[in-house]
């Protein structure tokens, strides 16, 4: 098992890419109905450690706030506001992750570079989503306080993981199962009978398999044994990355505006994990 974060974080973050991609072979069907059904085949790859699911209520409780709390928000927000701004909202959530570190880890500061690394981030992951077209509406308010709430709910989950009670990362399972099988109550009632294609169910599995499950055991060890500050920088080239792979299956195209946002992200990257200079310690006289 990989024992240093940036390496777990970079994991995570190239199968979130790949969701939009797996996504667009989905998208007949509900969401809740994806979510549902990812997570529970996501919950398979720790089945043969179902032991270690067993966890105190409140880390429990914690996993569900994360995973299905997150999930929920995201897709009333993409039912109230238009997709490109509820998307781009939802995208604070890395830069939530760097500013709030204090917060939840004592002894951490933040440094201007790690703010300017955040906002340059979150400006290049912008120009992506949103194709430099952006045009917030009061009329999409609820919406937008959704995506913005996802972002707060996943950025606080994230940093939670490192104040929770010591637990294996197999609960992660326990805590995909109970998030999915939350999402498929949520498909019952809000959403029409689905009736996936046999190639569907090929998708919702690999689904499971990366960005809606190996993505989230792959997440909490690296938050467990990384500095926030650094993850949530990296967290930038979740949308870049998603856009190239797109491209590359032809599904999207890059232009100008892209090579700005790389160029941004990237810098914010760099900026956002470079090592902390040691402090200068007082001389004794």
């Amino acid at each position: 098992m990989l024992k240093h974060p940036i390496p777990l974080a970079l994991g995570a973050i190239l199968l979130w890419a790949s969701l939009a991609t797996l996504g667009a072979m989905t998208r007949t069907l509900p969401p809740f109905f994806v979510v549902g059904v990812s997570l529970c085949a996501g919950s398979l790859l720790s089945i043969h450690r179902i032991r270690d699911w067993k966890v105190p209520l409140s880390t429990l409780l914690a996993g569900i706030y994360g995973l299905f709390g997150y999930h929920f928000l995201l897709f009333f927000a993409f039912r109230h506001a238009p997709t490109l701004e509820a998307n781009l909202l939802n995208y604070l959530w890395p830069l939530l992750i760097v500013l709030l570190t204090p917060r939840f880890r004592p002894g951490s500061r933040l440094s201007r570079r790690h703010i300017l690394g955040g906002a340059l981030g979150f400006i290049g992951a912008g120009l992506i989503v949103t194709g430099g077209q952006l045009a917030l509406s009061q009329q999409y308010l609820s919406g937008y306080l959704l995506a913005m709430s996802a972002a707060a709910v996943w950025s606080t989950f994230s940093l939670l993981l490192g104040r929770l009670p010591a637990f294996s990362g197999s609960a992660m399972g326990g805590f995909c199962l109970a998030s999915g099988l939350l999402s498929l109550l949520c498909h019952a009632l809000l959403e029409p009978a689905a009736t996936p294609s046999t190639a569907q169910w090929a998708t919702l599995a690999l689904l499971g398999l990366g960005p809606m499950g190996g993505a989230f055991f792959l997440w909490e060890r690296a938050l467990r044994l990384g500095d926030p500050r650094q993850i949530g920088s990296l967290s930038y080239a979740t949308p870049l990355l998603s856009t190239l792979l797109l491209t590359a299956s032809g599904q999207g195209e890059l232009n100008s505006l892209a090579a700005v946002a790389i160029l941004l992200i990237l810098g914010g990257a760099l900026l956002g994990t470079l090592p902390e200079r040691p402090r200068a310690q007082p001389q004794a006289r």
